[in-house]
């Protein structure tokens, strides 16, 4: 059962630590989507082999005509429906062997939060979070990594407590100016994930 002063660790760590290609895209996809390291990476792909996996005995399931297959094959789709994770019409177990880990890491809530455009960059809007500046509904949310239902994107607003809720505050008008900089410029390179400064 094991010492319950010990989480046990979530997620799994690549077999060979030392590749060259491997840790070169890790790097990449670490610095675009603004995570902290990457063990933060490797917690999302744990998750998107979790549900690999389910597909895949699922399909087996199917094969074998298990009665309750079919069952939960629909509440997998649905749930990744609900994520906003599968975004195709009519989704299949297919469609999730098919996913990839952007596709998780575009749920997160930093980068819904940067996409929406309420932040400079990803790794602004993950340290904004941290601070509590985000809140979705009426619930304040401080952790970057949690995935976002797709009904609750429309939710996200900065919290009523933050500095950042005055539409005239220095953040929000540096970050108007910058944006509409940035589509009066369309040709221009997208910016370099830097970290933006706390209010």
């Amino acid at each position: 059962m094991g010492d319950p002063k010990f989480l046990r660790r979530r997620y799994e760590t690549p077999k060979h630590p030392w590749e060259g290609a491997r840790m070169e895209e890790e790097g990449k996809l670490v610095e675009r989507y603004g995570l902290k390291n990457k063990r933060e990476l490797w917690k999302a792909q744990s998750v998107l082999r979790g549900f690999r996996r389910q597909a895949r005995e699922l399909q087996a399931k199917l094969r074998a005509g298990a009665p309750q297959a079919k069952r939960e094959t629909e509440l997998l789709l649905a749930r990744l429906r609900r994520l906003g994770i599968l975004s195709v019409p009519a989704p299949s177990l297919d469609d999730v062997l098919a996913l990839t880990i952007e596709d998780v890491l575009r749920r997160r809530f930093e980068w819904i939060v940067f996409a929406r455009q309420l932040a400079p960059t990803p790794w602004g809007a993950r340290q904004w979070i941290g601070h509590g500046h985000f809140s979705i509904g009426d619930h304040r949310v401080t952790r970057p990594g949690y995935l976002v239902p797709s009904d609750d994107e429309v939710r996200i607003v900065y919290s009523p407590t933050s500095p950042l809720a005055a539409d005239d505050h220095a953040m929000r008008v540096a970050l108007r100016e910058r944006l509409e900089s940035r589509a009066a410029a369309p040709s221009a390179p997208p910016p370099s994930p830097e970290g933006g400064a706390a209010p």
